[in-house]
């Protein structure tokens, strides 16, 4: 093959650059040719056996020198993305304990908030605080308890404030080292919910001060205004707080509830006291008589007489033998138990990372001082290590907070919305709007969480969110452990009682008449013996 070549010099250039071009063109001439090939070196291989279709019918190596024609693949768009590679999502990583399954990538989903709260990608959280929400029957509890079971494995320790139906004694005591705490149902155990409780690392002496007195302030005024259902008035308030010093004082720094109790008696019938505070303790006194001579008395009046364990992967204060005298002693024992709890483990020199599961968290907020207390909590828990776990049915539960339009309703909206880390399990009808509305989650989410089946949720960490099946890893021991369904179970439903019948007990039963005709005026007519039996 002939190969042709044309040159052009540029105009201006100096006599060394031309010679330089002039050599360039004489090394490219003497550059040797490519070898010349054959047409039957270059074309398909030699079919191993003669025939124009190779040696694929006998061999098993197909191969035709007719070019295939492969249609286009034809779907809809919403089809098409399923083949697109990069659909599948990176996930949360692999540390922290296993929760369950990521059903949109097919891979196991790890979750742990403190994990997720350290991590300074766009994977990341700004709160450790979780809230649980779903309807009766879709794994609620039973994926709470995977999470903080599996992660004391990982040293975080589980505190269960109030247990109202007795459902996290079972793990407590199936957990070795786990630590029960049972109020009522003559177990004389006490909780002093003015407990000093421990100092906070790297403070001065007047601010540990203000600090204890702030704490014990909100727990009283909570528990009365609780039992009132209202707010005490600027009177009742200063009476309450000048008892509270004065039991302070009398008592050497153990103040208590009866203590309180009589303080605010002495004031009551001081009528030469300033500012009416006579008449502003009458009301408080009332309030605080409940727990020293009523319903609650035993439990919460006096001194403590039990400890937190701060060795056991798990302590649970059982108040399920509380929550029989009514709604409004369910509360008052739920803020009392949490208010003692709090105090005790707001100590970061022990360097502990806790979950702290508080059960019918609307519970915690009935009034404004409650409310005001549980907000506080919740922006405190990344100080002291906490993980808040709020566990409720539906958003309709914090109607019961205040009145329509209310300061104490909008409140309990706006702490619950701010919870950054939320897992929704299978909702009700009726709770489409408030999740759109309260939780701005989208359309797609909601009409999603609808169709959950038990032990799924959607799972919104920061700024991403996840499918995820928690009972899809679940072991026989954590199913038989976290069953709260057992008590619906029917006798026949144990195939252990079940027994055989043979043929001679089944006639026995259903004894069968003798019909000796077999034609179709036999079987409507009864024998002769029973119409003389009948006559």
């Amino acid at each position: 093959m002939t190969r042709h070549a044309a040159t052009f010099t540029p105009a201006g250039l100096t006599r060394r650059e031309r010679r330089e071009l002039q050599r360039s063109l004489t090394a490219a001439r003497q550059e040797p040719a490519a070898p010349r090939t054959r047409r039957k070196d270059r074309a398909l291989p030699e079919a191993a056996v003669p025939g124009p279709f190779g040696p694929g019918l006998l061999q098993g190596g197909y191969w035709n020198l007719v070019r295939p024609v492969l249609p286009p693949h034809q779907a809809t768009s919403q089809h098409i993305a399923g083949i697109y590679p990069f659909v599948a999502d990176s996930g949360l990583g692999h540390r922290g304990p296993i929760l369950g399954v990521d059903l949109n990538a097919d891979a196991l989903w790890h979750f742990s908030p403190w994990e997720a709260y350290v991590d300074s990608s766009e994977r990341g959280t700004l709160s450790t605080n979780i809230l649980v929400l779903g309807a009766y029957r879709s794994g609620k509890s039973a994926t709470v308890k995977t999470l903080v079971t599996r992660s004391i494995a990982f040293g975080h320790q589980v505190v269960v404030p109030s247990d109202p139906k007795g459902e996290w004694v079972r793990v407590a005591e199936a957990v070795p080292g786990g630590r029960v705490i049972r109020l009522g149902g003559g177990t004389g155990a006490r909780l002093n919910p003015l407990d000093r409780g421990p100092r906070r690392t790297g403070t001065s002496d007047e601010q540990h001060e203000q600090m204890v007195k702030q704490r014990r302030i909100g727990t009283l005024i909570a528990v009365i205004e609780m039992a009132l259902a209202g707010r005490l008035t600027a009177v009742e308030h200063a009476a309450v707080i000048d008892a509270l010093d004065r039991c302070i004082t009398r008592t050497g720094d153990r103040p208590t509830l009866r203590g309180v109790y009589d303080e605010l008696g002495e004031i009551a019938t001081d009528t030469t006291a300033a500012f009416h505070a006579a008449d502003g303790a009458i009301q408080p006194r009332f309030v605080l008589r409940r727990f020293v001579e009523g319903d609650l008395a035993g439990l919460f009046e006096d001194e403590s007489t039990v400890r937190f364990d701060q060795d056991a992967p798990i302590v649970v204060t059982d108040t399920s033998e509380l929550f029989a005298r009514g709604d409004l002693a369910a509360q008052l024992t739920q803020v009392c138990s949490t208010a003692w709890i709090q105090a005790v483990i707001s100590d970061r020199a022990s360097h502990r990372t806790r979950y702290v599961v508080r059960e019918e968290g609307w519970r915690d907020m009935t009034s404004l001082a409650s409310l005001q207390m549980f907000q506080q909590w919740l922006k405190l828990s990344r100080h002291y290590g906490i993980s808040n776990i709020v566990i409720l049915h539906k958003m309709g539960d914090l109607d019961a907070v205040g009145d329509a339009r209310s300061l104490e309703r909008s409140l309990a909206y706006s702490i619950v919305g701010d919870i950054e880390n939320k897992f929704i399990f299978r909702i009700n009808q009726q709770e489409q709007t408030p999740l759109r509305e309260r939780l701005n989650l989208s359309a797609t989410h909601v009409e999603m969480a609808r169709q959950l089946r038990k032990g799924e949720f959607l799972a919104y960490v920061g700024q991403y969110s996840y499918l995820v099946h928690c009972f899809a890893t679940s072991t026989p021991w954590e199913r038989d452990l976290f069953d709260t369904d057992d008590a619906m179970t029917t006798p026949d439903d144990d195939i252990a009682d079940l027994r055989t019948l043979d043929a001679r007990q089944i006639e026995d039963l259903w004894p069968e008449p003798d019909y000796p005709q077999t034609d179709l005026e036999g079987w409507l007519s009864a024998p002769a013996s029973e119409l003389e039996r009948e006559a």
